[in-house]
Parts: C-alpha cells; structure tokens; sequence
C-alpha cells in the first residue's frame, strides 16, 4: 500500500500543482473490471485509504469512481474519505459494457446516500458512457438518455468517446448540453489542442490519458504536460 500511495501523490501533486482544479481517485489499475457485485471489499478498503493520504496530503476537492460502475462502494469510499462526489459510467438506463450487461445504479445508490448520510456527496454521471454499446437503448436518442440522468437527480452529465482517450464529438457534446440544465463535463480524450474548443461549449473537463508521461494512461503524470495543459484551457475558460 505505501508504493501505491507515494504513487497517487505523486500524481496527484502533479495535477494540482500544475493547476487543475480538482482529482478523481479510481481503481483504473483494476483491469479488466469487475461487475459491482463481485467487487471485493479489498478495492473498497484501498480506495479509503489512498483518498483519505491524499486529502492528508494535498487538501485539494476530489471525487471517487469504482470501476466498474460500483456506485454503492464508491459512495461509502467518498463518505469515509472526504469525497465531495462520486462518478458513476451507468447511472440510468443499461448498456453492454466490457464487463457484460451493466444497469444503471441510481435507484439503489441514492436510497444509499441517505442511509449512510452522505447528501452533500454530489453524482457525477455519464451519459452514453464509453466502453460499450448501446444497443439496448437504441431506440431512444441521446436527449432522452440525457433527460433520465437528470430525472435521476444526478448532480452533472459527462460526455465521452468510444473509449478512454478517444474525445466525444462535438455534435454529442452539444446534443448533451442542450438536453439538461445540469453541469456537463466532458470525460474523455481531453487534449492540449482541443480543451480550449471543448471548454467554451460546456462547464468543464476530466482528463487523464493526455497529461501521462507519452500520453499512455497507465504511465506516472507528466507535469510538463499538465502545465501545457492548464494554459491551453485558460484559452477556452474564464477562470
């Protein structure tokens, strides 16, 4: 656990050093993903743990996300840690993920906010989430899936590609922007030469892959990179 933790401090210095404005804590590490159900409380415990050194650390906001789409897990995380929200991929609805037939977490998640008093933790949800096909809800566009996250009380949209490291298109992002009143972030394929265009259509951004040593995800944070990063959004953002 201490080379981990050094790890994500490491990282997670790198990113609010070099400006940004908050971090999200996830078992990305954990491939390929478990279903909520089969996830142990091992992942769970991990994920406490380093949230909790890194607020220690650093004192920056930050959220939790359990992969795969473990919302109850990543609520008790975000309660016992500090979190100020959790990010769930399915929150409404139900897709084809890498790890099978995914369903949306919302109906059991909030009654478990309430249960653990967790209410001020905010749910950042995706909508049309990467990773998977959507077959199932074909039939119903990309406004109304929006609307559903919204009917159920997530706190903001995110937007993403096919894939982490692949950017969803404009035309989605605006597609997701004008179906909610809700915040709406974009979550993947994030770059130094798009976030300016991205940010001047919606309220923010969660990047990774982009900021990584060669841009590889798996690799540490290149503070160079988050650097180049933050002034190439300030371009598109005021802030």
């Amino acid at each position: 656990m201490d080379t981990i933790v050094d790890k994500a401090i490491f990282d997670a210095d790198a990113y609010i050093s070099g400006g940004m404005h908050g971090l999200i804590v996830e078992n990305h590490g954990d491939v390929p993903f478990l279903k909520p159900a089969e996830i142990g409380h091992e992942t769970t415990t991990a994920l406490a743990v380093i949230a909790d050194r890194l607020r220690s650390a650093l004192g920056a906001p930050f959220g939790i996300n359990v992969l795969a789409n473990a919302a109850l897990p990543a609520l008790a995380v975000a309660k016992a840690s500090g979190a100020a929200f959790v990010r769930v991929n399915q929150w409404a609805n139900a897709y084809v993920a890498n790890e099978g037939i995914v369903e949306g977490e919302a109906a059991r998640a909030l009654r478990y906010r309430v249960a653990i008093g967790a209410g001020d933790i905010s749910v950042f949800a995706d909508a049309h989430v990467k990773h998977g096909a959507h077959a199932i809800v074909a039939d119903r566009p990309i406004a109304e899936l929006v609307r559903d996250v919204e009917f159920f009380d997530a706190d903001a949209v995110i937007a993403t590609g096919q894939r982490t490291g692949d950017a969803a298109t404009f035309e989605e992002i605006d597609t997701i922007g004008a179906a909610t009143a809700l915040p709406v972030l974009v979550g993947s394929g994030v770059t130094r030469d798009n976030v300016a265009a991205i940010l001047s259509r919606i309220d923010g951004v969660i990047v990774a892959s982009s900021l990584k040593r060669d841009g590889v995800w798996w690799n540490p944070v290149d503070p160079e990179r988050v650097g180049a990063f933050v002034a190439a959004a300030k371009e598109g953002a005021d802030w």
